[in-house]
């Protein structure tokens, strides 16, 4: 087990009680096992923080205090190539440390950008066998978050775009894009999982180019879908900025829209 930080929340306890912006479970924050298991390893350079299991990540939420619950990409909990009985034990140890700590999964979502298949794209892969493999695995996520009771995915499409023009047709791959949120859509409704689904904009990176770079892009195709009222929007801050826009106008475009899910 990779060494903690010292636990400064008993130090704080005395001094929660009268700060009436002390964080609670009922403010609703969230934190991303993505986020705090970050190793710190940029582009540059290796690893500079060690790895620490889920099951760590949602002990140190525990000890700070404040927190509601966490949110997952599936692969953070369990690797891609891990077998079935590996996958069981990590989900166990999992859920026991949920219960321990008090917290529960609030989102999920598939990663569609680390495995080399998506370097062209997931559900706009010019490729119909990476197309379908990525729906797959946006299933399979759904099916993980519903065993820990989630109600919230969201959908980043990172690799959803082009470094030139010329490599995609844009009008087929909203199309596909389309698509596949509908077919999501219908089959969260089949297993009766009550998702709702949550659209992430950025503008670039990793792709040069990415499909629906705004918030505003996706709130114009949510009402072109077979089931818009399952669908709405996650706007990131830095995504926002990184358009040259600014984010509580997004929000706001959001909220008057009704469409602000997560």
């Amino acid at each position: 087990m990779a060494k903690k930080p010292a636990n400064k929340a008993a130090g704080r306890s005395a001094g929660r009680a009268s700060d009436r912006f002390a964080p609670t479970p009922a403010d609703k924050f969230t934190f991303g096992l993505w986020t705090v298991g970050n190793v710190g390893r940029d582009p540059f350079g290796e690893a500079t923080r060690p790895r620490w299991s889920p099951a760590e990540i949602v002990g140190l939420l525990g000890e700070v205090g404040g927190v509601h619950g966490v949110n997952l990409h599936d692969n953070d909990l369990v690797p891609i190539d891990a077998c079935e009985a590996e996958a069981a034990a990590i989900k166990r140890e999992f859920r026991a440390a949920l219960r321990r700590a008090r917290l529960r999964v609030c989102m999920v979502t598939a990663n569609l950008f680390s495995d080399p298949a998506f370097r062209d794209g997931a559900f706009t892969s010019n490729d119909a066998d990476v197309r379908a493999y990525a729906v797959a695995k946006s299933m399979r996520c759904m099916d993980l978050g519903a065993e820990f009771g989630a109600r919230m995915y969201v959908l980043w499409g990172g690799r959803e775009g082009v470094e030139t023009d010329a490599a995609k047709d844009p009008v087929l791959a909203i199309r596909r894009f389309r698509s596949a949120v509908d077919a999501l859509c219908r089959y969260s409704i089949e297993k009766g999982y009550g998702y709702r689904l949550a659209l992430e904009a950025k503008p670039n990176e990793p792709r040069g180019h990415i499909y629906f770079p705004t918030t505003g892009h996706y709130l114009a195709l949510i009402p072109t879908l077979a089931h818009p009222a399952m669908v709405g929007v996650n706007p990131e801050v830095a995504h926002e900025h990184m358009a040259g826009l600014n984010f509580v106008h997004a929000v706001a475009m959001a909220i008057e829209a009704k469409k602000l899910f997560h």
